[in-house]
């Protein structure tokens, strides 16, 4: 998964509570993270240890500039 924070489309809306910039101190232009990484993610957000990814992609799936879904 690639995290692509000058693509979020909350970027300056929601940083203060994503994780990425939780544990990085601020948001990179892009961070790639594999899928066991965002699994140990998902346990520390479940748990309430860090907040969740709340990037929203700007562009539609399949655009540029589309890359990962917090819901998904």
């Amino acid at each position: 998964m690639l995290i692509d924070c000058d693509g979020c489309a909350v970027r300056d809306l929601a940083c203060g509570d994503c994780v990425v910039t939780v544990l990085l101190g601020g948001p990179p232009g892009a961070l790639e993270v594999d899928e066991g990484e965002r699994q140990a993610l998902d346990v520390l957000a479940d748990s309430g240890l860090v907040p969740r990814l709340q990037l929203v992609p700007l562009g539609l799936p399949g655009q540029e500039g589309h890359r990962h879904s917090a819901a998904s």
